[in-house]
């Protein structure tokens, strides 16, 4: 199944209370339909010391998952964000920007 974001997209942030920032896809959780971007929904984790690490303990920040549907991916030729088609046929299919017809790069490591 074609996916729409995927790991290392440049997205933004369409809705809640991260509106409008912008960052890269760490992680996409397609099971549960969310996404974990790099500086977005960002909470504070706390960490109990414990024997097998002493030194690690205390307040961290991460960030946390948010919904696929709130992030939309970001074009730099259009200068915002865009919605995505697929063109092509098989493996030949490439995701674009449905207004300007640009192709959003894939950036994506391991299989296609």
């Amino acid at each position: 199944m074609a996916q729409r974001i995927c790991v290392n997209d440049e997205v933004v942030v369409i809705s809640g209370k991260d509106r409008g920032k912008r960052g890269r896809v760490l992680r996409v959780l397609m099971a549960k339909g969310k996404v974990v971007v790099e500086g977005v929904n960002v909470i504070t984790r706390h960490l109990k010391r414990n024997p097998r690490n002493p030194a690690e303990g205390g307040r961290t920040q991460r960030p946390a998952p948010i919904p696929a549907c709130k992030v939309m991916p970001w074009s730099e030729k259009d200068g915002k964000g865009v919605r995505v088609t697929f063109a092509g046929e098989g493996r030949e299919k490439a995701r674009t920007a449905r207004k300007s017809g640009t192709v959003l790069a894939h950036t994506r490591g391991g299989r296609r």
